[in-house]
């Protein structure tokens, strides 16, 4: 989409030329409007791990969830882009918006009618002033109309303008949710896989605490241990299980929620289990901070409100002013059916010019209110995209920092597993005491637990940066 002149009809130049016929020119009342232009760093702070994009690849591709390489994440993005229902509702926004400036275009035109009718008609006979003729009578009319307003001040074009900005807007609305919807169900996604590995961490530990129970019945039994570390065993066992079944349940209302993103039913729809949490790190190409403005919608959608308030003063200056309007109306009238009669024709046209005098302060406020929408635009427009930025240095630090926290976990895992084993060993030869092997059991399933949700926490925040970049989304047209 462009934001070019539209170029009205020929008709359309005629009537400016009757309009220059009396004097008059068109004339914009709207104030100059620039997109303004805020002074943004040449750099982000929080780079951390992340580098410096090249020009070739300051941009994010339209379909950026296949950098997890996830076929299942792949189906249900596509899934959810082609039915899910609040986005349809979205689009039919759009298309009310397009109708909208089709239906403001029409006002710039000339507008042509038909009208036609018959009657027949008997007056009473017994009526104190009866016109001494016949009391019965025929009339039939056709005639054409014709009605045009010179648009002298453009306030038609500015509210056709004003329209073309919101169809834009809503444009942009569509796109901030479509990105919406993919960020939130990616995300919802990487969650269930993340609940997914936690239920195999469990499933391993309790199978593991089910080995160690025995253990310690088996010591009591050879009375080379006391009941206290069978106690001990089972409390840590039953524990475990409970928190897995913690995990199951939450795993089914995250199911649950993503099967409605996708317009599926709840009831039905299944995404089969899998243990191994991903763990891709995509690089993701930041460009520099001015490539924003034009990669958020966002901050499409609230540039075109202000573009919109703009004109919208425009229209309440025309008020101030005489508007013009032409009128036409020509056919045939008759009392019988021999319309064809030239001497039957009849016509008419004028033109009428309208002025408000007096409206008790009307015009003023109503001027005097655009002007404050406009600046609240202008300041929404300025909150926007503060915001933006805080978005992806909050997407750069989060992403970077769950990744070395990870990586630090990992190692924390590798040595809680060593304790673990040794502890047991040792408990097992009589050497060490159950409480430093439970002690042991503790730490580890306490780490495997927190480097997996960390794992998912660091491809959500990569997710949430991928949405504040704007998601390989660019603004289609010029706003200037």
């Amino acid at each position: 989409m462009t934001n070019r002149q539209p170029s009205w009809p020929r008709v359309l130049k005629v009537g400016g030329v009757l309009a220059s016929l009396f004097g008059l020119s068109a004339c914009d009342l709207a104030p100059a409007y620039h997109p303004p232009h805020y002074i943004v760093p040449a750099s982000w702070h929080g780079q951390g791990l992340f580098r410096e994009a090249t020009p070739q690849s300051v941009a994010l591709n339209a379909d950026w969830w296949t950098l997890f390489a996830d076929t299942t994440l792949n189906t249900l993005e596509a899934q959810a882009t082609a039915n899910n229902a609040d986005l349809q509702a979205a689009s039919e926004r759009f298309l009310q918006a397009r109708a909208m400036v089709k239906e403001a275009h029409s006002a710039l035109l000339p507008h042509f009618g038909v009208a036609f009718g018959a009657s027949d008609n008997k007056s009473s006979a017994d009526r104190l002033f009866r016109y001494k003729g016949p009391i019965t009578a025929t009339d039939e009319l056709y005639s054409g109309l014709a009605s045009w307003e010179p648009d002298i001040w453009s306030a038609l074009r500015n509210r056709v303008r004003v329209q073309k900005f919101y169809q834009q807007e809503q444009e942009n609305q569509y796109a901030a949710a479509r990105l919406s919807l993919q960020a939130e169900l990616a995300t919802d996604y990487f969650a269930l896989r993340g609940l997914d590995a936690q239920n195999a961490i469990y499933q391993q530990s309790i199978t593991y605490y089910q080995q160690a129970l025995r253990v310690t019945q088996t010591r009591l039994a050879n009375q080379d241990a006391t009941g206290i570390d069978v106690a001990r065993a089972q409390t840590q066992l039953y524990m475990t299980q409970a928190h897995q079944l913690e995990t199951q349940a939450q795993r089914e209302v995250m199911e649950h929620a993503i099967a409605v993103l996708v317009n599926e039913d709840p009831t039905t729809f299944q995404i089969a289990p899998q243990n191994l949490l991903s763990d891709a790190e995509p690089i993701i190409p930041t460009g520099i901070p001015s490539d924003l403005l034009e990669r958020r919608p966002d901050i499409a959608v609230s540039e075109r409100e202000m573009a919109q308030a703009n004109r919208g003063i425009g229209i309440a200056r025309a008020a101030f002013y005489p508007h013009l309007f032409f009128s036409a109306d020509g056919g045939f009238d008759s009392n019988g059916f021999n319309l064809a009669n030239l001497a039957n024709s009849m016509w008419s046209y004028g033109a009428s010019v309208s002025m408000p005098l007096f409206q008790g302060g009307l015009r003023q406020a109503q001027l005097q209110q655009s002007w404050a929408l406009y600046r609240e635009t202008l300041d929404h427009y300025r909150t926007t995209v503060l915001s933006a930025f805080k978005d992806v240095e909050n997407g750069l630090s989060m992403t970077a920092r769950l990744r070395n926290e990870n990586e630090r976990l990992k190692l924390a895992v590798k040595a809680a597993l060593q304790a673990q084993t040794l502890t047991m060993t040792l408990y097992k030869g009589g050497a060490d005491s159950y409480l430093d092997a439970l002690i042991a059991q503790v730490n580890t399933l306490t780490a495997r637990i927190d480097q997996a949700q960390v794992q998912t926490q660091a491809l959500q925040s990569t997710i949430s940066l991928i949405r504040s970049l704007g998601g390989g989304w660019k603004i289609p047209y010029n706003p200037a």
